[in-house]
């Protein structure tokens, strides 16, 4: 599955969500409407396919990109423990995972400590597991979204 194919699943599969693009870069938020503000607008998932943010995934070889999704703490730590503390001279988690691997599901280098997890280029196999993390992280996305429309009614 490539980038382009990935993006159609996810936005035809997940109801409300709205696709946007920059700098290369594939961002999916939960919108109905539309019309969050850009304070807001937060992503429950993205694709990125160059090395613009940082170069530990190296996304810059032939079709390499990587999947990021945003997870409940709850699911994170369930599936990796305690977030990691550590982190390199260029902001990069230390986690003990090989950010280049293909086809695993893995902390997000940068934003693991929000609960963030990637996995660079998933083939269909590896795709059915994050397919219900994307489920859980679009689900979570639509519960602040309603929780914010409830705060701010009448």
């Amino acid at each position: 599955m490539n980038a382009e194919e990935l993006t159609g699943l996810i936005s035809s599969t997940f109801a409300g969500t709205r696709v946007m693009e920059a700098y290369g870069d594939t961002f999916f938020l939960y919108d109905p409407d539309g019309d969050l503000p850009p304070e807001r607008q937060l992503p429950f998932a993205t694709i990125v396919s160059s090395d613009n943010y940082e170069q530990v995934s190296d996304l810059g070889r032939p079709g390499v990109y990587r999947l990021n999704v945003g997870l409940t703490k709850a699911t994170y730590t369930a599936r990796f423990g305690a977030v990691p503390t550590r982190r390199d001279e260029h902001g990069v988690f230390d986690t003990g995972f090989d950010y280049t691997e293909s086809d695993r599901l893995m902390p997000h280098p940068v934003y693991a400590s929000q609960h963030w997890v990637c996995v660079v280029s998933p083939i269909r196999t590896t795709f059915d597991d994050v397919q219900a993390l994307l489920a859980e992280a679009h689900e979570f996305a639509a519960r602040k979204h309603a929780n914010h429309a409830r705060r701010t009614a009448g």
